[in-house]
């Protein structure tokens, strides 16, 4: 067996991973990066890219089919099921690509293929042909979509998320299972496509919206459009020739059976740290298996560990999974001197339409403990002057703010191009502004933005009233 003495090892090549290893590299530190499956990050291969190709092809179709409150009206619109699919893989292969031409880059003798485990806290073993000692690990061993036990053992006709970007052809019909980002996302572009969809929720739940009042427009907004049933549980499928019937309970424990070409699992993702013997590294870990971590510093305990990008599920997006490799790599290649490391305002996006935003602080992490502690500001988007304009004139903003200082906390939204405004007042928020200063930025007209001035003056005003009501000594929020 060959044996490998490092200062830093690395376990996986995601973005996390690569970013760890140019990290640490950059520090000084011989490093090895470890990777059991294909290179290629999660969001090029599977997830951000292709479901955004999907989600292109899906607008095209939609906008020409909706056209005629307009004055347009277009002939009969025609959907080329393998044509869709055929782009999305080519125009995915292609980012794959650039993420390829990276891992190239690296040194051939940094790169090990194989399965890591633990032996020891400082001690890997890859498949059975190399044992590596590092004096540091990072574990960046990414996600996989999570499977559901009713669903197991069925047949071809159960996917995965992962899957779909595999398709020659659009399907039928496809039963989704899951109402986060990623079912939204492809349940209404497979929709939108001509597929036979319909979607099942455990609760209530949309996206990552904890506001009350945006959980209930979204699901007024979303069910115009998409057949989504709250409330469900999925009691079991069989496969029947080239259909699965899946049977599905409501809130009432009604059972009902229907069939569908697919079923797809679209309930989340699981961090891949169940099989990489963690048992041997003496980390203290949660009730999920991850290692106990400092968000600030991804350290694990006090160790010389640290976990990095899906792996420790704390942000399980692209950019948060970069920072994550970032401050990994560089504790990991100057360690014992470990700092905390540039941490982002949390910003997540539902590439739905409307699209589904948050940022900042959450109406949940608000209101824990019980006592509310900050202003709420709102607007409606179904009057708004661009919104009407586009026809896209649907969803809710709601704006927070902590009283006394009048800083700006965060927000929740489902609106027309929310991808946008979420940038605008993330970078407010990590500016740490407060309302009036916010107010005090241009706005041009018409355009979508304004909404958000809207909301910010019924934030402003929210203050005022509410301040002299306030102990000033109770006004720091609970984030």
């Amino acid at each position: 067996m060959k044996k490998l003495d490092v200062d830093v090892a690395i376990i996986g090549t995601g973005t996390a991973g690569m970013t760890a290893y140019r990290a640490a590299k950059a520090q000084g530190a011989r490093t090895v990066v470890i990777e059991s499956g294909v290179y290629g990050t999660t969001c090029a291969r599977v997830g951000c890219m292709p479901s955004k190709l999907l989600i292109a092809a899906a607008e095209s179709a939609h906008a020409m089919q909706h056209s005629a409150p307009f004055g347009v009206h277009a002939g009969e619109v025609r959907i080329d099921g393998p044509a869709v699919m055929e782009r999305v893989r080519r125009e995915r292969d292609r980012f794959v690509g650039f993420v390829l031409e990276s891992v190239e880059s690296f040194d051939e003798a940094d790169k090990l293929r194989g399965h890591a485990r633990f032996t020891s806290p400082h001690t890997l073993l890859v498949d059975d042909h190399t044992e590596v000692t590092a004096a540091r690990i990072v574990i960046a061993t990414g996600s996989t979509p999570l499977r559901l036990p009713a669903l197991e053992n069925v047949g071809p006709g159960i996917a995965t998320s992962d899957d779909v970007f595999y398709w020659d052809d659009l399907p039928k019909s496809v039963a989704v299972i899951g109402t986060g980002v990623i079912g939204l996302e492809l349940g209404q572009a497979l929709h939108r496509l001509g597929v036979r969809v319909k979607l099942f929720a455990r609760g209530g739940s949309i996206a990552h919206i904890s506001d009350p009042e945006v959980l209930r427009a979204a699901g007024r907004v979303l069910n115009e459009e998409l057949d989504i049933q709250f409330q469900s549980k999925d009691i079991g499928a069989v496969q029947e020739g080239e259909e699965v019937a899946l049977t599905v309970a409501d809130a009432l424990g009604k059972e009902q059976t229907e069939r569908f070409q697919y079923v797809l699992m679209a309930a989340g993702r699981t961090p891949n740290v169940h099989d990489i013997g963690l048992e041997h590294t003496g980390l203290e870990r949660s009730e999920d298996g991850i290692p106990l971590f400092d968000a600030r510093t991804m350290q694990c305990g006090n160790s010389h560990i640290f976990i990095a990008g899906d792996a420790n599920n704390e942000r399980p997006l692209l950019h948060d999974a970069a920072d994550h490799g970032k401050i990994a790599g560089d504790n990991a290649g100057r360690y014992p001197d470990v700092r905390p490391g540039l941490r982002r305002t949390p910003i997540a996006v539902a590439f739905t339409e409307p699209n589904i935003a948050t940022l900042g602080a959450s109406y949940k992490s608000l209101v824990e403990g019980g006592k509310r502690k900050f202003a709420v500001g709102s607007v409606s988007f179904a009057n708004q002057g661009r919104s009407r304009v586009m026809l896209q004139n649907k969803g809710m903003l709601r704006v927070y703010a902590e009283f006394g200082s009048r800083r700006f906390l965060g927000a929740e939204m489902i609106a027309p191009r929310a991808e946008h405004l979420a940038h605008t007042l993330s970078w407010a928020c990590q500016m740490r502004m407060t309302v009036d200063q916010m107010l005090e930025m241009p706005f041009y007209h018409p355009v979508i933005e304004e909404g958000v001035r809207t909301a910010l003056r019924d934030l402003a005003q929210c203050l005022t009233k509410g301040e002299s009501d306030v102990d000033a000594a109770d006004t720091e929020p609970g984030t």
